[in-house]
């Protein structure tokens, strides 16, 4: 996928470079790319427990992975897209929400398309597959940016004027058809899911206020106060027992 802008390289330029979000997730990409390019398949046995394998997941509980495959690539061009798309339309959603909404944007939308990964491996493909790449999140970028500014014209392979909603409309019914073919390379249920789950985060918080990683946080810090509530009483309970036992 090649995409272009008519003025994006500019504005950002005008509007003070690279935001932190934006520049701290290119760093760590290509780092670890770099890294990876460098170490010519040494550390191949280490990035194993890294990319995205749903019989990993489900059988052994390789958690991490639904966040560590977004920062794995398979190639020069598979990087240098995803990257340039995160700096052009990541840098513009990142000033109109603030870093650490973006942040939380990109991560939903990344483990989001993971999960859906690992589902639709399960029910249609090999769950010992691996999965790599940010496309998930970087798609779930562009739907944002088409959601916020769908008028807003880009270069498609830097040739075709498109409005940006009419050019997301389009990489998800490639995504959707391409989803049906078992032999592709590329996997666009991870595209789809991005989507799906950024979708997700845009409409919600406009239902009273609802953020969709509060309630994961809130499960969890439920979860731990039911966890040491129980340990309390336990050892209530047990001290109790201990001055029973020596009572005349």
């Amino acid at each position: 996928m090649a995409i272009g802008t008519r003025s994006y390289a500019r504005s950002y330029l005008l509007s003070g470079g690279i935001p932190p979000g934006v520049r701290a997730l290119l760093i760590a990409n290509v780092a670890v790319f770099l890294i990876q390019s460098l170490t010519r398949g040494m550390l191949e046995e280490l990035f194993g427990y890294l990319v995205l394998i749903p019989a990993a997941v489900v059988k052994f509980f390789f958690i991490w992975q639904l966040a560590t495959y977004m920062f794995l690539h398979a190639g020069l061009l598979h990087i240098l897209f995803n990257m340039l798309a995160l700096w052009w339309f990541g840098s513009e959603l990142e000033r109109a929400w603030g870093t650490r909404k973006f942040l939380r944007f990109y991560f939903f939308c990344g483990i989001g398309a993971g999960i859906c990964v690992v589902i639709g491996n399960y029910l249609f493909g090999n769950p010992a597959i691996a999965t790599v790449g940010a496309s998930g999140a970087i798609y779930g970028v562009l739907l944002a940016s088409a959601v916020l500014w769908p008028d807003r014209e880009m270069l498609f392979y830097f040739l075709f004027p498109i409005k940006m909603k009419y050019f997301v409309m389009l990489i998800g019914a490639i995504a959707f058809y391409n989803s049906f073919n078992p032999a592709s390379p590329v996997s666009d249920v991870a595209h789809l899911g991005g989507m799906l789950f950024g979708y997700a985060f845009i409409k919600a918080p406009r239902v009273k206020g609802f953020d969709p990683l509060q309630s994961a946080r809130d499960s969890y810090h439920q979860w731990k106060l039911a966890r040491a509530k129980r340990k309390f009483q336990v050892y209530m309970r047990k001290q109790k027992s201990d001055r029973d036992r020596y009572v005349n």
